[in-house]
């Protein structure tokens, strides 16, 4: 699955208030058998959102499993957020899901680097935001947030909050971008290195 490409987006939000959410949490150690990146949503804080293991009896209890939670794709999380394991697979089930941004105080920081390969954008608040936020979304719940990642804006009902996020994670947000991709745009200097050292040390080439 193709990361989602966004540099606005408008959607559901959520709230998960609890820190520390580690990727065992976001996705249990079990699910990790998948050959892609497909497939992975279903099991999405597996052992919170169902009451068996296997996932087939919903927990009535559990934010996601509310009505009013359908289609969300903004989370709100507390500090730490995927911490734990560096398994790329837990932004794969976030993503696989429809999350597209999560907010939060502070973020490991491999999962940082493994979410925006896969079009989710870490957006760090204050924590009186963060409570904010969550307040917000319990008052009004099914209700939606805006992140532009031109302008470093968030914004929800009446309020805006700033945030920063680095320059690469946008670009590969706002294209799609995953390490290969970004590789490839090198491809040009890539090929005149290779062609180079043919040249000058043909001694190096493996002859097969």
């Amino acid at each position: 699955m193709s990361p989602k490409i966004w540099t606005i987006h408008t959607g559901v939000a959520v709230s998960i208030p609890r820190d520390d959410i580690d990727t065992d949490q976001i996705l249990p150690k079990q699910f990790m058998k998948l050959i892609n990146k497909k497939g992975f949503g279903k099991h999405l804080f597996h052992d919170w959102r169902y009451s068996d293991p296997e996932g087939n009896i919903p927990n009535p209890e559990f934010i996601l499993n509310k009505e009013r939670s359908k289609n969300a794709s903004v989370l709100v999380a507390g500090k730490n957020f995927g911490c734990g394991s560096s398994r790329e697979h837990a932004p794969w089930a976030l993503s696989d899901f429809g999350f597209r941004a999560i907010l939060a105080p502070s973020f490991a920081d491999i999962f940082s680097i493994n979410s925006a390969k896969n079009g989710i954008a870490l957006v760090r608040l204050k924590e009186e935001e963060i409570q904010y936020l969550n307040e917000w979304i319990s008052k009004n719940p099914g209700s939606q947030i805006r992140i532009n990642l031109e302008n470093s804006e968030v914004q929800t009902g009446d309020r805006t909050f700033f945030f920063h996020l680095d320059t690469a994670s946008v670009n590969r947000i706002r294209n799609g971008w995953d390490d290969i991709d970004i590789t490839l745009k090198n491809a040009k200097e890539i090929l005149d290195f290779e062609q180079k050292r043919r040249i000058e040390r043909p001694f190096l080439e493996v002859q097969w």
